[in-house]
């Protein structure tokens, strides 16, 4: 999984994911749409990678759009200051 960017750095800062288990199905549409960042484990168990980098943002989206119950949220400290 990603590590964050430190500020320090120089590189972009990354994104921050998080993702609503009381909303989420297990319908897993978020591992096909990204499965670098997303995968079900077990019966329903959802793994995520919570601070992606910045460039995986086209990834991180289509996995975002394509929750049925949209349980995926996402920020970008880049783009939000």
């Amino acid at each position: 999984m990603s590590i964050p960017a430190d500020a320090s750095s120089g590189s972009p800062p990354g994104l921050r994911v998080s993702v609503d288990l009381n909303l989420c199905q297990a319908y897993a549409q978020c591992c096909y749409a990204a499965p670098r960042h997303f995968r079900i484990e077990g019966h329903e168990a959802l793994f995520y990678d919570p601070a992606p980098a910045a460039a995986d943002r086209d990834d991180i989206e289509r996995a975002r759009v394509a929750c049925p119950v949209q349980a995926i949220r996402v920020q970008d400290p880049g783009r939000d200051a």
